[in-house]
């Protein structure tokens, strides 16, 4: 059996299960149902949650908001307050929001990183992206985004200067001098000075350093460029589950991208997106996915949700034929793994399976569920899962048999946590 794998939990912070009956029906989206589910994740000792975002409503399904809408899939909220809401409400776990590097000036957004990562006692970090819809490029005075390949050739400068901001001051720049009345010598706080081909910044950042100094990254990196910036970069990877041969293939080339940038591959884990579906017996595991996916309206969910994130129709789409080569100027790398991998299926086929993780079926007991994942990661080599709701809304059933049901099942094979060891959410990475 392999060694211990890491979890996450991909989250997005809209309104609950609010049509079904295991939510708190969609009622308020104060946070307080995420808090709780947040300490059910770190009672399961999961290593961070990540949460996601988008910055539109968006029109992609039929040129319409009408889908988007009416499947809750873009209405959502800031997920910066509601990580601040966790991490004042949690000891052990990681708490990693989203921040797009097109819209958000690097100075504020080194400076909240910063300040918030005091407020986590170390626990905070920043999902790097790039954003990948006009939609959201029009929310901020552009007709449209930069082609793909420029968008990470602006965001690889851009963690540059936020990372030489969290570096403006020295470690030991705080003295607290009381003989001398001197709170911070200003001899170890630098201007950056940063002149960049995107970005220009005088510095330095006017916050203290944090408990970790350079909050915790992590980067959806699927896409060539997407890879290279996670290897430059990034403290964990989210990466697309599609079939142990892809998925080692994949953490092969971050390996050999880290260690072409002079970083130790330990130093970043491979986290894979997987939605397991587990029930006291495999035929209700089985009757739960076929009553969860296979329905016209799960179906229009998901053709929407694709289209929101690759920015292509598939409302043009046959659903029982298969599909043509595609191309985006939108997420690459989610329509490699959603659909390019599905090669030679139907469109049916694609979002009947399990969502946007139907390359890896992992459906069954808990038991056995958690023994093709020990075996999953033996083929693959590590490092971990990140698990998200199959329906992309997340409600307490499917919370309490992950956290209940499957993790310790996962505990028992000896291939997760039973303890924290730390409360830095970068030393909860390299752990083991």
């Amino acid at each position: 059996m392999t060694d211990k794998v890491h979890l996450g939990w991909f989250l997005k912070f809209v309104a609950d299960e609010w049509s079904g009956s295991w939510g708190d029906g969609g009622r308020d989206v104060t946070g307080d149902f995420y808090v709780d589910v947040a300490r059910d994740f770190e009672r399961a000792k999961f290593d961070y949650i990540l949460i996601e975002d988008k910055l539109m409503v968006s029109t992609a399904f039929g040129g319409t908001m009408e889908h988007d809408l009416e499947h809750g899939i873009n209405p959502k909220h800031d997920p910066v307050p509601l990580a601040v809401l966790i991490a004042a409400a949690t000891s052990h776990i990681g708490v990693i929001p989203t921040m797009s590097t097109s819209f958000y000036p690097p100075f504020l957004l080194a400076r909240s990183c910063s300040a918030i990562d005091h407020i986590a006692r170390g626990r905070f970090g920043w999902n790097v992206v790039t954003s990948g819809e006009d939609r959201s490029a029009q929310n901020f005075g552009m007709d449209q985004l930069y082609e793909h390949d420029e968008r990470y050739a602006m965001a690889s400068e851009y963690v540059a200067v936020v990372s030489k901001l969290w570096q403006s001051w020295e470690p030991d720049a705080i003295e607290r001098d009381h003989a001398t009345g001197t709170y911070a010598n200003y001899q170890k706080v630098n201007t950056i000075d940063f002149e960049g081909k995107y970005y220009q910044c005088r510095g330095p950042l006017n916050t203290a350093p944090s408990p970790q100094y350079r909050p915790t990254i992590a980067q959806a990196g699927a896409s060539h460029p997407g890879r290279e910036l996670a290897a430059q970069h990034a403290d964990t990877i989210v990466a697309p589950a599609d079939g142990a041969e892809a998925m080692e293939a994949y953490r092969d080339d971050i390996h050999e991208r880290m260690m072409a940038n002079g970083r130790d591959p330990s130093h970043c884990k491979v986290l894979y997106v997987v939605s397991p579906i587990v029930a006291d017996t495999y035929d209700e595991a089985v009757a739960k996915q076929d009553r969860w996916f296979d329905t016209p309206s799960y179906i229009e969910y998901m053709l929407a949700e694709i289209s929101s994130i690759t920015e292509i129709d598939f409302s043009q789409f046959d659903l029982d034929k298969p599909l043509g080569e595609l191309s985006t100027n939108g997420e690459r790398g989610s329509l490699e793994s959603s659909v390019s991998s599905g090669e030679g299926k139907m469109l049916r086929e694609i979002v009947t399976g399990s969502g946007l993780t139907a390359n890896i079926s992992l459906v069954g007991t808990p038991a056995k569920v958690a023994g093709e994942m020990g075996e999953l990661m033996e083929q693959v080599g590590g490092d971990g899962f990140l698990i998200t709701s199959p329906v992309m809304r997340l409600n307490r059933r499917y919370d309490t048999e992950i956290t209940d049901g499957l993790v310790p099942e996962l505990q028992k094979l000896g291939l997760t946590r039973t303890e924290y060891t730390t409360t830095i959410v970068r030393d909860t990475l390299r752990e083991f």
